[in-house]
């Protein structure tokens, strides 16, 4: 018996137009409030030289939190549109020609996501490292360590140090996957966003603070204590996340400034 080949069907013979419709990709919040306030810049509701509202402000306004604002004022900052002057306010500034490139491929991660992200992952790593540690394991954290203690006065050279740490950690697993995504993880940080939020909030005396709380992670793992190396990993990008969260400071009200602001236009977050 002869077999029927089987019949293929497309949308154009079932009657239906396909479209030429493009992948939408999902946009995070920050990126959609720094569109809000860049179209508000380029319709000439805030020409260049005059200042936006506070970070708190906009944020009381959009209903989202203020690390989020932050985030979308540093996007804009680095596109050449603003000029965050901490103790006097965020300003409009003129558009430098070279700002066109860096606003063409923003990165979709922000800077808080990835510090979220990386407490979930490192978290669990840090409780599984300290249940297979050997001594050479923590001998080799230690190493680390006093590389970290010789490099707190270089901001570009803690990082390296910090980065080994945390991959030193990874290697304990004996997981090369984990290992890799624990260091892509970290690299994600290594953009014009987190370096000019950095700018903004470090000060030289979090490496001293990160380094303590490395060596809490340490001490929790060369004792086999999972429970407390999680805890202690979890704290420690917890407060990565307050240091890099601190705010960019406000000018002091003025006199009458609410009554003789100009009105400005509704911020939506979802807008």
């Amino acid at each position: 018996m002869a077999i029927k080949a089987k019949k293929e069907y497309s949308w154009e013979t079932l009657g239906v137009r396909q479209l030429p419709l493009a992948v939408i990709e999902p946009r995070r919040l920050y990126r959609q409030i720094a569109d809000q306030l860049r179209q508000l810049i380029d319709d000439g509701e805030y020409p260049v030289g005059s200042r936006l509202p506070t970070e708190r402000e906009l944020a009381e306004q959009l209903g989202v939190s203020r690390p989020t604002v932050r985030e979308a004022l540093i996007a804009l900052e680095v596109e050449g549109r603003l000029r965050i002057r901490v103790g006097s306010g965020i300003y409009v500034i003129d558009q430098p020609p070279t700002a066109v490139v860096a606003a063409a491929n923003p990165p979709i991660e922000g800077s808080f996501e990835i510090l979220r992200a990386r407490a979930f992952v490192e978290s669990a790593v840090a409780e599984e490292a300290a249940r297979r540690a050997t001594p050479a394991d923590v001998a080799r954290l230690d190493r680390v360590l006093a590389q970290g203690r010789r490099r707190q006065r270089s901001r570009d050279a803690y990082l390296i140090f910090d980065r080994g740490f945390h991959i030193a950690l990874a290697e304990i697993l004996d997981n090369a996957v984990l290992v890799r995504f624990v260091g892509e993880l970290f690299d994600l940080r290594i953009n014009p966003y987190f370096e000019q939020l950095a700018r903004h909030t470090e000060d030289p005396s979090f490496r001293r603070f990160a380094h303590e709380e490395h060596v809490a992670i340490r001490n929790s793992i060369a004792a086999g204590d999972s429970e407390g190396a999680r805890a202690a990993m979890h704290e420690h990008l917890k407060r990565s996340h307050q240091r890099f969260a601190r705010d960019f400071g406000e000018p002091p009200p003025t006199s009458g400034e609410t009554e003789t602001r100009p009105s400005r236009k509704r911020l939506s977050a979802t807008a």
